[in-house]
C-alpha cells in the first residue's frame, strides 16, 4: 500500500533471488560496458577483409585471435559486441530518463490537481496509446532522419504513457493521505508537497516502471536497427549486428545468434531486477 511505513533494506535485497540474479547479469554487462576501450581485444572498427566471417573458437576454424569471430567485413565480433553493450544501454537509460520525466511529471498533475488538467492528461494519454509506437517511431524516423540520439529522443518522445498512467493512480492515493493534508494545513507549497511528499512515495513505482520501459527501449531500437531506420553503421548496436548479418544466416548463423542471445540476456535481466524490486519495495503488492 502506498504510504506505508515499510522500510527495506539490504536483508530484503540479499533475500530476493531474482533481484540478486538480475543485478549480477546488470552489473556484468555494465561493467563490460564501461571498460570496453580496455577490456575489446581488438578495434571495433578496423575491417580486415581477408579475415570475413571467422567462425567462433570453438569451431574447427575458429581461432583464439577473434573468440567470437569475425563479422562479414572482417570486425572482430566480440569488441563490437562489448561496445554494442554500451549502445543498448544508453539507449535503455536516456529513453527511461525522458519518458519518466515527462510521464511522471504530468501523471503527478494529473492525479494531485484532478478536475480538468486530470481531464487533459487522460486525452493526451489516450491519444498516445490509440497510436502504436513502432508505427509512429518509423514514420518519425523516416522524415527526420536516423541516427543514435534522434532515436533516443523518438522513443523517449513516445514512452511516457506507462509512466503518466501509473503515477496519476499513485499519486491519487497519496494525495488521501494524512501527511500530505498536515503538509498542506501547515501551508507548504503545492511545489514543496510534490517533491517532498508525494514523489518520494511514488518513487518506488517509478523505479518498477523505468526498469520496464528501458528494456522495451532497448528492443525498440534493436527493431528500428533490424529495419535499417535505427542507429546507423558503423556504430556497433546489437540490433543493427543483427540486421546485418541476416543475408549470412543460413551458412554463419553465429552472426545473428550472438548478438540475439545477448539482447535477449540484457532483456531478461532488466526484467528480473524490476520483477525483483517489485517485490522489495512493494511488499504490499506482491501477488
Amino acid at each position: 500500500m502506498l504510504g506505508s511505513t515499510h522500510v527495506f533494506g539490504w536483508p530484503d535485497m540479499l533475500n530476493n533471488k531474482a533481484l540478486l540474479f538480475g543485478c549480477g547479469l546488470l552489473v556484468f554487462i555494465i561493467a563490460c560496458a564501461l571498460l570496453a576501450p580496455w577490456i575489446s581485444p581488438h578495434d571495433p572498427y578496423f575491417q580486415d577483409l581477408t579475415n570475413r566471417t571467422v567462425p567462433p573458437f570453438w569451431y574447427e576454424k575458429g581461432t583464439w585471435l577473434h573468440p567470437l569471430g569475425t563479422d562479414q567485413l572482417g570486425r572482430d565480433y566480440l569488441s563490437r559486441l562489448i561496445y554494442g553493450a554500451r549502445i543498448s544501454l544508453l539507449i535503455g537509460i536516456s529513453v527511461a530518463i525522458i519518458s519518466g520525466l515527462i510521464g511522471t511529471t504530468m501523471g503527478m498533475l494529473a492525479g494531485y490537481f484532478g478536475g480538468k488538467i486530470d481531464m487533459l492528461v487522460s486525452f493526451f494519454v489516450t491519444t498516445r496509446l490509440s497510436m502504436p509506437v513502432i508505427l509512429v517511431a518509423l514514420a518519425t524516423v523516416a522524415l527526420v532522419g536516423s541516427s543514435l540520439w534522434i532515436v533516443i529522443m523518438v522513443l523517449g518522445l513516445l514512452k511516457w504513457d506507462r509512466f503518466a498512467v501509473v503515477m496519476r493512480s499513485a499519486t491519487q492515493q497519496v494525495r488521501s493521505m494524512e501527511y500530505v493534508s498536515a503538509a498542506q494545513s501547515a501551508g507548504a507549497s503545492t511545489l514543496r508537497i510534490m517533491l517532498t511528499e508525494v514523489l518520494p512515495n511514488v518513487m518506488p513505482h517509478l523505479i518498477v516502471i523505468a526498469t520496464l520501459e528501458a528494456a522495451s527501449a532497448i528492443l525498440l531500437e534493436a527493431a528500428l536497427s533490424f529495419l535499417g531506420l535505427g542507429v546507423q553503421p558503423p556504430l556497433p548496436s546489437w540490433g543493427l549486428m543483427i540486421s546485418e548479418a541476416k543475408s549470412y544466416m543460413f551458412f554463419s548463423f553465429w552472426l545473428i545468434a550472438i548478438p540475439g542471445t545477448a539482447l535477449a540476456v540484457l532483456i531478461f535481466a532488466i526484467n528480473l531486477a524490476g520483477d525483483g524490486l517489485h517485490q522489495v519495495l512493494t511488499p504490499g503488492e506482491r501477488a
